[in-house]
């Protein structure tokens, strides 16, 4: 038994080995084109960098991380930032998961639905979201036309982010479909046929087999999708730019770097979102990493 125990043991350290070694390639990569911008946000974000007053540059310390996170616009800012996230990942994990249980059950044209419906996550987002903007704009677009009313959708704090957060389920929801859709295609259908034996009711079986199995998908999803969410830009930037407290931290770092030259702030803001992102992929990691071996079938 001891025997069995040393070598099950020795078998895992074994396939770590290997694990780590398939993955420093792309690991040692990754170091290269990241460790030297972010190596160099950090390094400006310390310093009173403005490139409208070129002569006054000099060492800041931390004071532009102190007139970042005491300034109300950034805390506006985050709580868009999070609203937005939470929203848009929240509506994608349901309808991703009934898009990819359609695509999965599909008899007939599966290829067909599949292809279909990767269609919008396959276009720019810049296209798209001028696609949504021209169609809930009062002078061009068909939406009020549809609903027989004159919104000015993009004349207000909440109207816009209605549009916003459309926009954004509409372009990316079929990618939480396709992570979902591989964790469904995990599961051996004997479970499923064993479970309508026993009497189970589809609901029953969506509940007690195809969720506790798609715990790992499901747990991949949501971070890929919180980790792109937390990071919008491109719809906010192309429908309102910012206007009417609609600004995310992204169009924050975007306006102090590149519209008001201040490297020294944007940096410090750039850093902040950074260090926003890792916890967040630390919270999933090690937070949900037991979930993940309870997903396992077998575990």
């Amino acid at each position: 038994m001891a025997a069995h125990a040393q070598k099950a043991s020795s078998r895992t350290r074994s396939e770590r080995k290997l694990a780590w070694m398939l993955c420093a390639p792309a690991v040692l990569a990754m170091l290269l084109v990241t460790a030297y911008p972010i190596a160099y946000a950090i390094i400006l974000s310390l310093q009173n960098v403005d490139l409208r007053f070129p002569d006054e540059n000099s060492f800041a310390g931390l004071s532009n991380y102190v007139t970042v996170l005491t300034s109300d616009l950034w805390w506006t800012d985050m709580f868009n930032t999070v609203f937005i996230m939470v929203v848009t990942v929240s509506i994608e994990l349901v309808l991703g998961m009934a898009i990819a249980l359609v695509m999965h059950r599909a008899i007939f044209g599966r290829g067909i639905v599949r292809t279909s419906v990767l269609i919008p996550y396959g276009i720019i987002t810049v296209v798209a979201a001028f696609a949504w903007q021209f169609a809930f704009a009062p002078e061009t677009g068909f939406v009020n036309d549809l609903i027989g009313g004159e919104t000015d959708w993009f004349g207000g704090r909440f109207t816009s982010f209605v549009v916003i957060i459309l926009a954004e389920v509409w372009k990316t929801t079929p990618f939480m479909a396709l992570l979902l859709l591989a964790g469904l295609v995990t599961i051996d259908g004997q479970l499923y046929e064993a479970a309508r034996v026993d009497g189970a009711s589809a609901w029953q079986r969506f509940t007690r087999i195809t969720l506790p199995l798609m715990k790992p998908a499901i747990l991949v999803a949501l971070l890929f999708r919180t980790l792109d969410a937390f990071r919008v830009f491109d719809s906010i930037f192309i429908m309102t730019r910012g206007a009417l407290d609609t600004e995310s931290v992204s169009i924050l770092g975007y306006n102090q770097l590149i519209s008001r030259l201040n490297l020294g702030l944007g940096s410090a803001v750039s850093v902040l979102i950074f260090v926003c992102v890792f916890l967040i992929a630390l919270v999933f990691v090690r937070g949900f990493g037991a979930k993940l071996e309870e997903g396992r079938p077998g575990g």
